[in-house]
């Protein structure tokens, strides 16, 4: 079996330097390593306009570690880029002649193409987004504005997390950041749209908010936090205890110190620029650089089909099973919203993900694939509709456990149920193989639920089948039928 090329990607960021190392589909690779070093790169330029000796040793260390761990994992591609910090620093020659000593060339990335790649990293996740991205960094701010899958006005300004200090210790730090996002031009450049986020500091102040709110579901990519929450945030963070952050999952200590000024930022940018949500986004600069590798057809698949579709092909028994799953079970849900198809289209994807593990345990399995996979593009109310669809295939009922009813309205649920009871009777019918389900069908007919078999197939067609079509017509609120397919069909 051929291996699949492997990319590294080393960003070195004016707060951290990091190694993520991906491998699988073109259009949405799967992280095989992650690791970060907190170098702060940018912590005295704003002072010394250089690079300081303490931060250049954390950052030759990380180097060489993370190229000596490229060239363990056989990596296919290496890319180095650097940013803000190495940009503006006067000694950043220091750092790139640094790298190039581990065999690490640097791509030094200016101000515009950086905000190009966060904006299509975030197309990367979020296909349809429309509004404002904000990539927020040791040494700098990158704003684009994206939409209908396209970057267009983009700008970099110098207010960094590590760039903030003195400018907060002074006088009318709102009155200052807002007259120079103002003087730029983005004035209302939202206009009501979401605003999304990417850059740890960002992220760091969303984990915490979902630790305060008690949110159900503790994923990043899609959480949304509206102007009242941030607000909130910035009054609040100074009050809080150091032992309190501990709490908070997930969240680096090294992050903690610039939870401040990345909630003074966002409080101040939000009503200049007139957006009125933000959207966390978990793909940025890195993301946005394989992105742009992409062939235009490739960059117009669906990154969460792609990704239960990689899915299903390594942990389910046939492959393609998923596929032929979901235009088996599809006459059933003609009605249905293109959005809502195909979060079923990744469910039927992901129903054979969970057959290997113990039976006792297969249905928690499901829930949590869906619910807590590394998917993009998807909500909370749609992996928990997914999440409920395969439980139902596996033998569950309602109700489901939490946090689904907090997420998905009981229709929701309803409907996501009659996809897993649908996907339960295919995978009853052909054990799994192709065949049976390519011989056969099912509809909707005269107001019930018909399934359409070849006389050759009869002894397929047996109790348990039965038993199968049943449960699904009572979920339809429909009678069933059966009949054999008419000679020659």
């Amino acid at each position: 079996m051929v291996r699949e090329a492997r990319t590294a990607i080393i960003d070195i960021g004016s707060n951290s330097i990091r190694l993520v190392v991906y491998q699988g589909p073109r259009r949405l690779p799967t992280v095989l390593f992650n690791e970060k070093v907190l170098a702060g790169l940018g912590r005295s330029l704003a002072k010394t306009g250089a690079i300081d000796g303490q931060a250049m040793a954390l950052a030759g260390t990380a180097l060489s570690r993370f190229a000596a761990l490229a060239r363990e994992m056989e990596c296919d591609e290496v890319r180095t880029v650097a940013t803000a910090a190495v940009r503006d620093a006067a000694n950043g020659a220091e750092l790139i002649a640094l790298a190039a000593k581990n065999g690490l060339p640097v791509e030094l990335l200016s101000g515009e193409e950086e905000a190009r790649s966060a904006g299509y990293g975030v197309l990367s996740a979020i296909p349809d987004a429309d509004g404002i991205v904000g990539d927020l960094g040791g040494g700098s701010l990158e704003l684009v504005r994206v939409c209908k899958g396209r970057v267009d006005e983009h700008a970099s300004f110098p207010l960094g997390v590590l760039r903030l200090a003195d400018l907060r210790a002074k006088e009318g730090f709102d009155r200052r950041v807002g007259a120079v996002l103002r003087d730029a031009g983005w004035s209302n450049a939202g206009a009501g749209k979401p605003f999304y986020l990417v850059g740890g500091s960002w992220r760091s102040l969303a984990r915490v908010d979902i630790r305060d709110r008690g949110y159900p579901l503790p994923i990043l990519h899609g959480y949304a936090m509206p102007p009242a929450r941030i607000s909130l945030l910035r009054r609040k963070l100074p009050t809080l205890e150091k032992g309190w952050f501990r709490s908070v999952p997930h969240l680096s200590g090294g992050r903690v110190p610039t939870l401040g000024a990345a909630a003074d930022l966002l409080d101040v940018l939000l009503p200049v620029i007139g957006s009125r949500e933000t959207v966390v986004s978990a793909f940025g600069l890195r993301e946005g650089l394989l992105y742009r590798q992409l062939s235009p057809a490739e960059s117009r698949l669906d990154p969460l089909i792609v990704a239960a579709r990689d899915e299903g092909r390594h942990r389910g028994r046939f492959p393609e099973h998923g596929d032929l799953l979901n235009n088996w079970i599809s006459p059933l849900f003609v009605d249905e919203s293109p959005a809502d198809g195909r979060l079923r289209h990744a469910t039927c994807l992901l129903a054979d993900t969970s057959w290997r593990a113990n039976p006792e345990f297969r249905v928690a399995l499901g829930i949590e694939t869906a619910l807590h996979g590394n998917w993009v593009a998807v909500d909370g109310r749609g992996r928990a509709m997914m999440a409920a669809a395969l439980a139902a295939s596996l033998g569950a009922q309602p109700p489901y456990p939490d946090p689904l009813p907090a997420l998905a309205s009981p229709d929701d649920l309803q409907r996501a149920t009659c996809w897993g009871l649908a996907i339960r009777l295919a995978q009853r019918l052909s054990g799994g193989v192709a065949g049976p389900l390519n011989r056969s069908s099912i509809r909707r007919a005269e107001g019930a639920v018909e399934l359409v078999w070849h006389d050759a197939d009869r002894a397929l067609c047996g109790e348990s089948v039965e038993k199968r079509l049943k449960g699904l017509g009572a979920a339809l609120g429909l009678p069933v039928g059966s009949r054999l397919a008419a000679a020659g069909a």
